[in-house]
């Protein structure tokens, strides 16, 4: 097994996990190009070209402003790596955005004729749900931030005589 996990990198499940994913990925995409092959191979074009050429760089621009603005904290107490907490609850919102910005922005003319529901709750609730993303990213900064404190006090304290310690 450590010969295995010298030459892949990694445990066996991780490589029978990744084939499965390949495999179902193949298989997904064989059944969407029997149904309509130009459309598909139009939206994976599309969605490379959207990602590679608008997409990464904002979102890399966005990640070294955040970098760069937020660096420069003092070192007075602990660090905790704090950049994720910014990255997953806007990754998280903007992936939401993505995928229902249609209806978020009020472009989806045919839905509410289709299933006589009102689009004007999505913007709100988008909004609510990034709120609550950020919010429960910065309660788990704090926390880990706090138990860090803890930590960091606790070693610092030098041990009382006769409380567990031998000379």
């Amino acid at each position: 097994m450590p010969r295995f996990v010298r030459w892949y990198g990694s445990g066996p499940l991780h490589l029978l996990v990744l084939i499965a994913s390949f495999a179902l990925t193949g298989y997904a995409m064989v059944r969407l190009f029997d149904v309509q092959p130009l459309e598909v191979a139009l939206w994976f074009v599309g969605a490379a070209l959207l990602h590679d050429l608008i997409l990464l760089p904002l979102y890399s621009l966005a990640d070294l402003s955040a970098l760069s603005v937020l660096r420069h904290r003092t070192a007075d107490g602990p660090t905790v790596p704090w950049i994720d907490h910014l990255r997953v609850p806007a990754f998280l919102s903007g992936l939401l955005l993505l995928v229902w910005f249609p209806l978020i922005l009020r472009l989806a003319s045919p839905y509410p004729g289709a299933t006589r529901l009102s689009d004007d709750v999505y913007l709100g609730r988008w909004l609510a749900i990034t709120g609550v993303l950020f919010a429960a990213s910065a309660i788990t900064f704090a926390l880990r931030l706090g138990r860090a404190r803890r930590a960091d006090r606790a070693a610092q304290t030098p041990p009382v005589p006769g409380h567990g310690t031998t000379p």
